[in-house]
């Protein structure tokens, strides 16, 4: 069941653990914006403080990956980003597989147990999309690197969405006994990812690597990675301590790869 409530930015806070409050600088809600990425790179260039923090009902310009647009239909999803600044851009090595993790811990402890994790940044439920991680780098004058990371969550999205291309599915589908409410959703969202985020630099994808294997949706699976125009065939491995993407093709070679599309059938 997902009550339609609007967000509320007080109802947030509320909820929140004295631990994440700390780490939060401001907490924008607007009912639209072109997009919340978008926003927090613009106060990143204006020498923004960690711990900004933005969501909104709809977005006008949402952003996915290789520069597609994330639908975002009013108040039917959760559409948010918050922003931390890192020593250097190294530092992120492996961020977007640890947000991942971060993100199904939250869901498990709503019982939710059908996720899993597509690398390198998308949370996915029986072979549909049900979210995505979006991390956003820019170098600073300092050498330091400003990371804004935007999640996308599918909560109630109307069916058959003509401009959506792939697989997709949503919380009140998979889990549709499950009381959701946005506010709290996300409250317990910020609880887990801002103080993980916060100490990322420290910890690194170590301490997370052996969780995201567990979740793992793809490993064993016959795939096409793509990699720019290049179409590469084979069985996916998982992926190395360094979240590196292992992939085994047809003449038995194994190769990783830092980055790429990855298909596959269900």
């Amino acid at each position: 069941m997902i009550p339609h409530f609007s967000l509320d930015a007080n109802h947030i806070k509320s909820q929140l653990t004295p631990d994440c409050l700390a780490l939060i600088s401001v907490l924008d809600i607007f009912d639209s914006i072109d997009s919340t990425n978008r926003y927090l790179m613009t106060r990143a260039q204006d020498n923004a403080p960690s711990g900004g923090v933005c969501f909104t009902d709809s977005q006008t310009a949402g952003k996915g990956r290789q520069g597609r647009q994330w639908v975002s239909p009013q108040g039917a999803n959760i559409y948010g980003s918050f922003l931390w600044h890192f020593s250097s851009v190294v530092q992120l090595n492996g961020l977007s597989l640890a947000i991942g993790v971060g993100v199904v811990r939250v869901l498990k402890k709503y019982g939710i147990d059908n996720v899993g994790l597509k690398w390198p940044n998308d949370i996915y439920s029986e072979g549909k999309k049900l979210g995505g991680i979006l991390i956003e780098v820019t170098s600073r004058v300092d050498g330091k690197a400003s990371a804004v990371i935007g999640l996308g969550l599918n909560i109630d999205l109307p069916p058959n969405i003509d401009s959506i291309t792939q697989a997709y599915t949503d919380l009140s589908n998979i889990a549709p006994h499950i009381t959701l409410e946005r506010n709290t959703l996300i409250a317990q969202l910020l609880n887990e990812l801002i103080p993980l985020t916060a100490s990322f630099e420290t910890q690194g994808l170590a301490a997370y690597v052996e969780e995201w294997r567990d979740y793992d949706c793809l490993k064993g699976k016959v795939a096409t990675l793509y990699v720019g125009k290049q179409a590469i065939e084979g069985v996916i491995l998982g992926i190395d301590d360094n979240g590196l993407l292992k992939l085994q093709q047809s003449n038995g070679e194994e190769n990783v790869f830092a980055s790429g599309e990855v298909s596959f059938s269900q």
